[in-house]
């Protein structure tokens, strides 16, 4: 992993794209490629995806200020968004802080919500928020069910292996996985072939986006270094409520957007506040992401979609 402090606040903008942007990646040979959504390449147009699947995150049920007043509304709209796309994802990913102040009636919300997904699968991690007073375990009583440690979990679809952390429960500034979480890595990938595409998701970043506002895990180098024989890794997070990539190696980082409400680019401003857009610009910064894998060209393309 490349020193954390050696990236400057210019370059992580020049990376970043604003809130809701629509950016679309390709995979090719293991190397990710951007391009506008929408203008698919042309080796890419006519395929049929083996496996497709859609990633929302931070919808923060329960939160209400003149950021977002109505995010059951703006999730509500997500969900519709999804659920619009033309065909039925084979899952449904929420990368986290499903809730505001993870209160048993705002899980039984956001659960009750994520029912309306045509979907035959939903996957979740915990966001900090979903843990804030009991290490979260009312998170767990909600959805931890089948999930290992303190809701860890792995599964194997379409030839592709998905890897799920946990690195928001033992926050000291930065986000953390711990040793128990490490070992399952470790022996979760052990056995699988060096050319299986490897998708991992989790909450908080598992590089060091912007260390001064937590944006980043202290051990997942560690994590890391398991999947470093790999020819394509895919890591997924949400947390910082913004569309931004970067590669590292053989590994790809993409963080998602929100359903809820903006935060400020890295390095605007002492810490991380929720954002108040002009009147009619809030969807613009809200949005959804749809992924897909072909079988064969060990390819997955992102898409970003607004909820405007």
């Amino acid at each position: 992993m490349n020193d954390p402090n050696t990236m400057t606040r210019r370059q992580l903008i020049r990376h970043s794209a604003w809130f809701g942007a629509a950016v679309g990646f390709a995979v090719v040979g293991g190397e990710v490629i951007s391009h506008v959504a929408g203008a698919a390449s042309a080796s890419h147009a006519g395929a049929r995806p083996t496996l497709r699947f859609a990633q929302v995150s931070d919808s923060h049920i329960g939160f209400s200020g003149p950021p977002n007043p109505d995010v059951t509304s703006t999730f509500g709209h997500a969900i519709d968004e999804i659920n619009n796309l033309g065909y039925t994802p084979d899952f449904v990913i929420h990368t986290g802080d499903l809730t505001h102040l993870a209160s048993p009636e705002q899980f039984d919300q956001v659960k009750q919500m994520m029912t309306k997904f045509k979907t035959p699968h939903i996957f979740t991690v915990p966001g900090e928020h979903d843990s804030v007073d009991d290490a979260g375990q009312k998170y767990r009583n909600a959805f931890g069910a089948g999930t290992r440690g303190d809701g860890w979990y792995s599964f194997d679809i379409a030839g592709v292996h998905v890897i799920a952390l946990v690195n928001t429960l033992n926050l000291k500034k930065l986000g953390h996985l711990g040793t128990d979480q490490l070992a399952f890595v470790e022996k979760d990938v052990a056995g699988l072939p060096n050319d299986t595409p490897i998708i991992v998701f989790s909450h908080i970043p598992l590089f060091a986006m912007y260390p001064d506002w937590g944006w980043g895990t202290d051990d997942a180098g560690q994590a890391l270094s398991y999947l470093s024989r790999f020819s394509s890794v895919t890591c997924l997070n949400g947390h910082v409520h913004q569309l931004f990539s970067k590669t590292e190696g053989n590994v790809t980082f993409y963080s998602g957007t929100t359903t809820a409400y903006p935060l400020p680019h890295p390095g605007d401003g002492p810490a991380p506040k929720p954002v108040t857009l002009p009147a009619g610009k809030l969807r613009d910064a809200l949005g959804v992401r749809e992924v897909n894998y072909t079988k064969g060209q060990t390819a997955l393309a992102l898409k970003e979609t607004t909820l405007q």
